[in-house]
């Protein structure tokens, strides 16, 4: 049992205003694992003022002062993988290959890519008489959601942190383990005091007075559009920054050619990954309708074999986070079947010889229309559409179908052909066949947020720009 029953404010480990408690359960096993502290907006008061007290200096402070911090958090970090590991897997569930690898992996990559950029950023230049300065924006409130905790967290802390700004993380309270053992990284690496707090709780506790705070000049929210929204409305009174990475359903346009059958099996396998609870997943297949039945073949060979069970072992998906999002799931199953779709793999239920756990079978529907519900609502689950399309121009017509703009992918042998359909996707990452860069740009169009977040785009939400005139 983990107790995790104390805030990090001000460098030190301190006991909460109240001491209301949440338990946290494990969603493999369905037992409670530990507890956290609730916080409340008094705990965000006191956070808030350590973090703007060492603003003062930390927003004065150098670029190898900076660097120095990072790369001791680096060292820390890398003592601690193990220990993430762990923590991920009890939390949300995700197979440990996955918790061990790609997981903790996010992490360390965006932490080096921090430092990397931190190298070379342009913090000031001069054009004619006048000089253009980026300045830390002030004190930051950072709220990241569970599916990714490293990532999250990771590419929201060390820009600010690069930038000079202070902060105040709140990570969800469904997967709040491996944030602690992130903060107790910070504190080993030294830290300053003030400069990173964290305070565990609930959006309703803690979100609602971060976003409302009138010291934080800007917040950073990775969840749900609905929540969004709400944070968003909340901040719009002290005029603060608000930046935000929402919901997705991503298309991956399959295109007709010699690799068809491959992206196809690959496609599936990308969205079962972290048991489909991932914002930028490619939930929606685009394949040619006149290859629609072979498409229906080979997705349901790639879901059938892809092995669920307990993340302990060698299963390659795990359980769901928690009963909320497992019934959310099977309503949406169930929704799909009723308005017509083709069921071609998994379904209701939980998969054979799995009685207990959040565990939800790998799911394809065919045959889908832009209308149905599952091809219109975030799932986030492993539950992926696929969808027919007469030629290109109606794939990205189709593509283009939703009022999210999160990503989408490009997948073919046909390189030319596929960077013209990658351009006219609308979404802000857009990858072709699965291309990954630690320095692209992340963030989406429409309802699916604005601003950026990784590599040099993730440092520019963080500063303000200043014109000194006739600087010469």
């Amino acid at each position: 049992m983990r107790d995790y029953l104390k805030f990090y404010i001000g460098g030190q480990w301190v006991d909460p205003v109240s001491a209301k408690t949440v338990d946290v359960e494990n969603p493999a096993t369905e037992t409670t694992v530990g507890r956290i502290s609730l916080g409340s907006a008094a705990d965000v008061d006191k956070a808030v003022s350590a973090a703007r007290t060492a603003f003062a200096s930390w927003g004065q402070s150098s670029r190898q002062e900076r660097l120095d911090l990072l790369e001791a958090i680096q060292a820390q970090y890398q003592k601690r993988q193990e220990d993430l590991a762990a923590a991920i897997t009890e939390e949300m569930g995700a197979p440990a290959s996955l918790a061990n690898g790609f997981q903790v992996g996010l992490g360390a990559g965006h932490l080096a890519t921090a430092i990397e950029v931190l190298r070379d950023y342009s913090f000031e230049t001069q054009k004619g008489d006048t000089l253009f300065v980026k300045e830390p924006i002030g004190v930051c409130g950072l709220i990241t959601p569970w599916n990714w905790p490293m990532n999250q967290i990771a590419v929201k802390v060390f820009p600010a942190l690069a930038s000079g700004c202070t902060m105040l993380l709140k990570p969800s309270e469904v997967a709040p383990f491996s944030a602690q053992i992130f903060a107790e990284i910070l504190d080993a690496a030294g830290v300053p005091a003030g400069v990173f707090n964290m305070i565990q709780g609930d959006g309703p506790g803690v979100g609602t007075a971060m976003s409302g705070h009138p010291d934080i000049d800007m917040i950073s929210f990775t969840g749900s559009t609905r929540a969004g929204v709400e944070i968003a409305k909340n901040a719009a009174a002290t005029v603060k920054r608000v930046t935000q990475e929402l919901g997705g359903k991503s298309p991956n346009i399959i295109l007709d050619d010699d690799a068809f059958a491959a992206n196809i099996h690959g496609g599936v396998q990308s969205m079962m990954g972290n048991s489909g609870q991932t914002c930028s997943a490619p939930s929606r297949m685009l394949v040619p309708q006149a290859r629609m039945e072979e498409a229906k073949q080979i997705a349901k060979s790639a879901a059938d074999e892809t092995t669920v069970g307990d993340p302990n072992g060698n299963a390659a998906m795990g359980p769901v986070v928690n009963g909320a999002q497992f019934a959310k799931i099977q309503g949406l199953i169930e929704k799909g079947m009723a308005e017509g779709a083709t069921l071609v793999a998994g379904g209701p239920g939980r998969p054979d010889g799995l009685d207990k756990g959040y565990y939800v079978k790998p799911t394809v529907f065919a045959d889908v229309a832009s209308d149905m519900t599952i091809a219109r609502e975030e799932i986030f689950g492993p539950v992926l559409t696929i969808h027919g399309y007469a030629d290109l121009e109606d794939a990205i017509a189709i593509a283009n179908d939703t009022e999210y703009g999160l990503a989408g992918y490009v997948s073919g042998s046909d390189m030319e052909e596929a960077r013209k359909v990658a351009r006219r996707i609308r979404a802000g990452w857009v990858a072709i066949n699965n291309g990954f860069d630690f320095h692209a740009s992340f963030g989406g169009y429409k309802k699916s947020g604005n601003g950026r977040e990784w590599g040099t785009a993730g440092f520019d939400d963080y500063l303000e720009l200043k014109s000194i005139l006739g600087h010469g």
